[in-house]
């Protein structure tokens, strides 16, 4: 046998599959390094550095990412939470600043983020806001801390806040599709952008109670931190937006002008007492941070709190849209939690406008079955509206931040007609039938006579279903709760006036509302159990039995990748749903808010 022979039998390590073995098995011994290396070694005193910027997800989507590929994913909003939370008590940290560039979220996320900066001043902590170019929601965030400093070079884009809609009926109706609905009622303005060309009074109604609201709020909040008259303010944003950092200097809204690397020499300087260099830094980032402390809070005791979070648009299955929250998901959280014995009581955080009618009302349920077992309050977040109230109601006790978008009870349906689009390009099509209504709910043609009215008496019998269960639920007469219904949207503050939730609160203050509903020691921290579970990278590589090793890593770096370049939001009230419905020519049966309010 000659040595090629030889050669090719040879079962070692020159084989592709062996080496990348290998080389996967140096990158996990590197990955464990590198996170046990961000966890440990933190100075005895530094600047914690909190970046906050984009959208502020409630949480993270469920990430694959390897450990030598770290992502530049943002923290959640929970995670900010529980930063702020820690940096309040921990003495290491010295001082807190807040890296502002470009966020844009909803009302309520910002003032809980707000509450967070304030308890972290109460402490007796410095909190300092770096400002790049600043808009409105970079500076109603900055204007919670101590002080804030703009960039050199930067400006503050102040122009005050606006809603906009676009409305589809016309476009579409050019190329030969039009869209058939059906509201309960006329509050329930989601279906106006495909029936439309304008929006409706009820819609215009609706959205300036809501922009007077969060507007009240920004005027009143900067001009109390800043010193400065409210009216002097509004003058200023209506007169004079676009602010140069020495002239918002002057005027007295912000307090100074440097660049970051001044701004960290010289808070270097006043914790070590020492020049800046690479082996004196005294900043610490919040994600390195985050990986240093007890997770998500020290806990003193050996028993548990669930928080079960519902965040993002409601679907069936998370397959159909590929994002969201599905019911399989929510059962798992419930099973996880219920089971565990140590869990003394369930705390559910929502974040959703809503969405697919026939799983809100499946999750509502097993929420329900869950309350039963366990005490359950709910903390709203920055929007809990339409099926994501729906879910509300198993609560004993429903929190709501003031500016939190919630009510929306209502419901309609979408049907898309693209039998004119049909037949501009020549689309013929055969039918062959069995059964009067076998082919009505085809996107080739409208729904016409009895098919039509079964189409809308639907919609009204979801309607009633959901009025009876918040009758139930906030022990209400039906005919009181349709008053305050018919797809209206409440602010949170609106709603604790209405009847429809029961304090005003964060995730916190709904934690120590479950502590007491549960009769636990409140002296004592308890262990928080966060669900969903966010999959570890290892996890997510080994849950897919179905494919190799090498596919699995493979699916783990492409899905990162896409992450960094094209980021998704978590939602964006009817615009997930807008995109199944033109694609898929179904029916859907909708209980979701309309329109969504963002400060950017």
């Amino acid at each position: 046998m000659n040595n090629t022979n030889m050669q090719k039998k040879r079962p070692g390590c020159f084989r592709v599959g062996c080496l990348a073995l290998t080389l996967l098995s140096a990158l996990f011994f590197a990955g464990l390094f590198w996170a046990y290396h961000s966890s440990h070694g933190l100075a005895d005193r530094f600047v914690l550095v909190v970046p906050l910027s984009g959208e502020v997800d409630e949480i993270r989507n469920e990430s694959s990412s390897l450990p030598f590929l770290p992502s530049r994913e943002s923290l959640s909003l929970q995670e900010l939470l529980f930063v702020l939370d820690h940096a309040a008590m921990d003495e290491r940290v010295r001082e807190v600043l807040l890296d502002i560039r470009g966020v844009h979220t909803t009302p309520a996320k910002l003032a809980e983020l707000r509450t967070a900066v304030e308890k972290v001043r109460k402490g007796g902590k410095k909190v300092t806001a770096f400002l790049r170019s600043a808009e409105d929601a970079d500076y109603l965030l900055a204007t919670a801390c101590d002080s804030i400093i703009v960039e050199r070079g930067g400006y503050l884009l102040l122009d005050g806040l606006k809603a906009e809609t676009l409305f589809y009926t016309s476009p579409l109706g050019k190329i030969g599709i039009n869209v058939q609905a059906a509201q309960w009622k006329k509050y329930k303005s989601g279906i106006e952008p495909f029936v439309r060309t304008g929006a409706s009074k009820e819609y215009f109604e609706q959205i300036n109670a809501l922009l007077d609201e969060v507007y009240d709020d920004y005027l009143g909040y900067v001009s109390k931190r800043r010193g400065i008259s409210r009216s002097s303010f509004e003058v200023l944003i209506n007169n004079d937006p676009l602010l140069s950092a020495k002239k918002a200097r002057t005027l007295g809204l912000v307090d100074g002008i440097a660049s970051f690397w001044e701004l960290q020499r010289t808070l270097t300087r006043k914790i070590t007492g020492k020049e800046l260099t690479s082996d004196n830094n005294a900043f610490v980032s919040a994600a390195r941070y985050r990986s240093s402390v007890p997770w998500p809070q020290h806990a003193d005791s050996s028993e548990r709190i669930a928080v079960i979070t519902l965040s993002g648009t409601i679907v069936r299955s998370t397959g159909e849209m590929g994002e969201g929250i599905d019911v399989e998901s929510v059962k798992n959280s419930l099973d996880a939690a219920l089971e565990d014995k140590a869990v003394k009581a369930l705390v559910v955080r929502i974040d959703s406008p809503g969405g697919d009618a026939l799983a809100s009302a499946d999750m509502l349920q097993m929420l329900d079955s869950a309350a039963v077992k366990k005490p359950l309050v709910v903390s709203m977040s920055g929007v809990a509206a339409s099926g994501g109230y729906m879910a509300a109601l198993a609560a004993k006790t429903i929190y709501a931040q003031p500016l939190t978008i919630t009510g929306s009870i209502g419901v309609y349906a979408l049907k898309p007609n693209i039998s004119g689009l049909a037949e501009k390009i020549g689309l013929g099509r055969a039918v062959v039938t069995r059964g009067r209504y076998a082919d009505a709910n085809t996107p080739f043609k409208p729904l016409e006579a009895e098919a039509y009215n079964k189409f809308v008496a639907a919609s009204g019998e979801i309607y009633d279903d959901f009025v009876g269960k918040v009758a139930a639920s906030r022990k209400m007469r039906f005919a009181a709760v349709d008053s305050i219904a018919g797809g209206r949207v409440w602010t949170g503050s609106s709603a604790l006036k209405v009847g429809l939730v029961d304090r005003m609160g964060g995730l916190f203050d709904a934690i120590h509302a479950a502590e007491l509903l549960a009769k636990m020691d409140i002296t004592k921290k308890p262990r928080i159990m966060l669900y969903p579970v966010q999959k570890s990278w290892l996890e997510s590589l080994l849950r897919d039995k179905g494919a190799s090793f090498s596919a699995r890593v493979a699916a783990a770096m492409k899905q990162q990748v896409l992450h960094e370049v094209i980021p998704q939001r978590q939602f964006s009230s009817m615009a997930a749903f807008y995109q199944m419905l033109l694609t898929s020519g179904q029916l859907q049966m909708l209980t979701v808010m309309p329109s969504e309010i963002i400060i950017d």
